[in-house]
């Protein structure tokens, strides 16, 4: 397995309503997605910086992962996401290398991609992300 490319960079917020005219307003870049990925519990806003997306995520459920990260720490970076041609099989790969994976099988995630993660355990304590088309 190798990257082609950084994917995107999450942060996790309180409220997109608040975050979002910082990346406009102070960076001048453009929100051109919002969306709800239900089966994670996140509202989503993605924008981009050259071939790199951030995406920033707001809880949808105080239960949900990002809901607990953003009471824990307040927020802040939560992932780096790889892109990788085939999400299956980089999972079997780096679990192959000896990898404790979060996700044994690729799942849908935001703007139609595969996903999935790799534990911080295994990653130098880095929440990592693989994704990839459908």
């Amino acid at each position: 397995m190798t990257p082609t490319h950084i994917e995107h960079i999450g942060i996790a917020v309180a409220s997109l309503k608040e975050a979002i005219p910082f990346y406009e307003t102070v960076l001048g870049l453009e929100c051109y997605a919002i969306e709800e990925v239900k089966d994670q519990k996140v509202r989503t806003a993605f924008f981009r910086v050259g071939q790199t997306k951030i995406e920033l995520l707001e809880s949808t459920d105080p239960e949900g992962t990002i809901g607990k990260f953003v009471e824990k720490t307040g927020g802040g970076m939560h992932h780096i996401a790889f892109a990788v041609d085939d999400v299956a099989t980089a999972l079997k790969e780096v679990e192959a290398a000896g990898c404790q994976l979060i996700d044994k099988a690729p799942r849908d995630g935001a703007e139609g991609l595969k996903i999935g993660f790799l534990h911080p355990k295994s990653t130098n304590r880095v929440l990592t992300e693989l994704c990839g088309k459908k």
